[in-house]
């Protein structure tokens, strides 16, 4: 071997050391991030769960609250609970068919115009704030008419149904088309062929994209402080009338005096950080079964 090429061998070699060294220590850092991300989620729940740990028992969901009640009396936030469970349930209603078809539509029928521009118009609703929901619907629905648990299951909803449809989308995007050509080529109406054929493979996803804009929505405060918030301490199931819910209440009892309404804010918030964590846990799930069989297929 000439000495030129000894000297070019000795480079590469070095390069290659150099790509290893780098390459690991980026891995390095990528483990380190992750470790911080998970160390400081796990530091969250901790910290909340023995803030709150006084307050966490079945009368929490349960029982109403008792203003001014003496420390002897049971009291919890069920009335919060049920108004969450009701007005979130209001906005699934809404979001899920319509978020859907606009998916259908776009993936399915639209043309490439008419397609780019719905997607835009969807990310831009996906980022517009929760505040200006609010306010929003506060000035097409409560004023004149008041505060009630369908304005604040619609606020809700126009929150979820970007979530949803994106959602969709990305699955029908993953169905081949090879079963659509099948389809069509038999005669099968479009229409049919994308409710028969189609969508039937894009249950998975659409379950995920819902569960993952209810576990978005549970936890709004802001667009519920404009539409639903002016409530009693009795436990109402009523969507005509304001209805409380868990977050505002969360707010509410942190700008009171009392360590009690302290520890039941945390004990709250703690409830909805599980209720998130596990509903983002199984919307995983789904979306990776969902699509290990669309790839299958």
């Amino acid at each position: 071997m000439s000495a030129p090429e000894a000297t070019a061998g000795g480079r590469r070699n070095d390069r290659l050391r150099r790509r290893k060294i780098v390459n690991r220590l980026m891995e390095g850092l990528a483990w380190l991030a992750a470790a911080i991300a998970v160390a400081i989620l796990g530091i969250v729940v901790f910290s909340v769960a023995r803030k709150g740990a006084s307050e966490l028992n079945l009368n929490l969901l349960t029982k109403p609250p008792v203003p001014f009640a003496p420390p002897d009396v049971a009291q919890g936030l069920g009335n919060a609970f049920i108004g969450t469970l009701i007005i979130v349930g209001i906005a699934t209603v809404i979001a899920l068919p319509v978020g859907i078809l606009i998916a259908i539509y776009v993936s399915e029928f639209a043309g490439p115009w008419v397609k780019n521009a719905v997607t835009l118009t969807l990310d831009v609703l996906n980022g517009i704030p929760a505040i200006v929901i609010g306010i929003f619907v506060f000035g097409l629905i409560v004023v004149g008419r008041g505060q009630s648990g369908f304005a604040g299951g619609f606020a809700l909803s126009i929150l979820m149904l970007p979530l949803v449809a994106r959602s969709t989308m990305e699955v029908l995007a993953l169905v081949p088309n090879s079963l659509r050509e099948a389809s069509l080529g038999l005669g099968v109406p479009r229409w049919r062929t994308t409710l028969s054929i189609v969508l039937p493979q894009t249950i998975g996803g659409v379950v995920t994209g819902a569960t993952l804009a209810v576990a978005r929505v549970a936890g709004e405060t802001a667009p519920l402080l404009f539409t639903s918030s002016i409530v009693g301490n009795q436990i109402n199931w009523n969507p005509h009338h304001a209805l409380q819910t868990v977050p505002v209440a969360i707010f509410e009892l942190s700008e009171s005096p009392s360590p009690d309404d302290h520890a039941r804010a945390w004990a709250a918030a703690f409830v909805l950080m599980m209720f998130i964590l596990f509903a983002s846990l199984g919307a995983r799930w789904l979306a990776t079964r969902s699509r290990r069989k669309l790839m299958a297929r």
